[in-house]
């Protein structure tokens, strides 16, 4: 590959268009035709063999499948035309065609494996596209560069521009160097993520808590992993780290307090199991269905499909009603009032009549009706009953009960109550 780039580098298109010959052209011709032929089979055989593999496993056929046929036909030709133009090199050296065709499929064949890695790496979206297209401007811009013989110009030019900070020289060059390497890092170390979160849905053993702690806690230590090897890449000496590590240190204590706050409250979250993908939460007067534990906050999704972002600090330092946490079992309370003139032996039965007709509703515990006290209007009374999903909701349940207790009551003559209030004309 080393000596693959430096041939790259030492071929100009102004050095391979002198003293071209005619039957050497057409020669090379028939190699780049010949590696035509070869990348659409070993294209169209890779791909049937993929999808045969794959076969029961639709999302993995797609991405697979996909990617393959935009990299496999660039790799095949320029491995032809390599191969060729090694051939081609024994018995001449001239090679116009094929020293022009080698950069041209090396530099497809990177921006397709590029894009491949970034797609694989972030959520289809608007920033996708953008990062696409600048990786494909740039690599193709680096390209004509070096066919016009351009580049190295422009390389001195960027290595002029810089300035000094103590013994460290910080040239334009260096700093495209650093950015390249970071960005190509980082896409390759999300990448590598997103394969570790596919293979971590997989497992049975392994709890959902535990699936998101290793997901964050791998993302971590290759973002970390990856900013440090392009530091070193690029000759930035990583003692110097240790005052950048002191400045964001304080940095922390003020303005980003409350952003590593909530980032270790993920992780509290995550390692003690007090909240987990899947559970019934309540705070706040907000009650739904935990959906994602993300390194800042929480998705929520309540009843009306409506998906809110609670902190993780919040979910540390509030009150959180777990209805899953350990037991599914949950004991609801239903409240009724019924007239000081009804019979409230009778009601009670009913309520426990109602309870029992309610499909959600436990046998065991069995569901009691008690008198709370003796209210403005009213009797008061309690309708206590369990259920074993509350996954599911209560709100469903308190109206199937409600809806039995009202006919129920209508029924037996029993009433219910409502204020009334007595005018006296003076």
């Amino acid at each position: 590959m080393n000596d693959f780039i430096q041939e790259f580098q030492q071929i100009s298109l102004g050095q391979l268009l002198i003293n071209i010959d005619p039957l050497l052209l057409l020669i090379e011709a028939a190699i780049v035709m010949v590696s035509i032929v070869f990348a659409f089979w070993t294209q169209k055989r890779i791909v049937l063999y993929l999808e045969i593999a794959t076969e029961k496993r639709t999302h993995l056929k797609t991405i697979t499948v996909q990617s393959i046929k935009k990299i496999i036909f660039p790799f095949s030709m320029l491995f032809i035309v390599l191969v060729g133009r090694a051939i081609f090199g024994q018995f001449s050296s001239a090679g116009t065609l094929l020293n022009i065709a080698s950069p041209l499929l090396f530099s497809l064949m990177m921006v397709r494996l590029l894009v491949y890695l970034l797609r694989m790496a972030l959520r289809p979206g608007p920033l996708v596209k953008a990062w696409e297209n600048l990786i494909s401007t740039v690599i193709w811009a680096v390209v004509v560069f070096h066919l016009l013989g351009w580049l190295p110009d422009v390389i001195k030019a960027l290595d002029v521009v810089g300035v000094s900070v103590g013994e460290i020289r910080i040239s334009l060059l260096s700093v495209v160097k650093l950015a390249s390497v970071v960005g190509l890092l980082l896409i390759i170390s999300a990448w590598i993520s997103r394969l570790i979160e596919r293979s971590l849905q997989g497992s049975r053993i392994l709890t959902p808590a535990a699936k998101v702690g290793i997901n964050k806690a791998s993302k971590l230590a290759l973002f970390v992993v990856a900013i440090l090897i392009a530091l070193n890449s690029v000759g930035i000496d990583l003692t110097a780290l240790a005052v950048f590590g002191g400045a964001l240190g304080v940095g922390l204590g003020f303005g980003l307090q409350r952003i590593a706050s909530n980032f270790i409250s993920g992780f509290i979250l995550i390692f003690d199991r007090s909240i987990r993908p899947g559970d019934v939460i309540s705070i706040n007067e907000k009650f739904g269905w935990v959906q994602e534990l993300r390194a800042r906050y929480v998705v929520v999704r309540d009843r009306d499909g409506v998906e809110t972002l609670i902190p993780n600090e919040n979910l540390i330092t509030t009150e959180v009603i777990n209805w899953s946490y350990s037991d599914q079992k949950v004991r609801l309370k239903v409240p009724v009032q019924i007239s000081y003139k009804s019979d409230p032996e009778l009601a009670m039965q009913l309520l426990v009549k109602a309870a029992a007709d309610c499909n959600r509703a436990l046998a065991e515990p069995t569901p009691v009706a008690r008198l709370m006290g003796f209210g403005e209007n009213g009797l008061d009374l309690e309708l206590r009953v369990w259920i074993s999903d509350p996954t599911n909701g209560v709100g469903g349940v308190r109206s199937d009960i409600n809806r039995v207790i009202w006919r129920e009551f209508q029924q037996a003559g029993i009433k219910i109550p409502y204020p009334q209030r007595e005018v006296k004309m003076l």
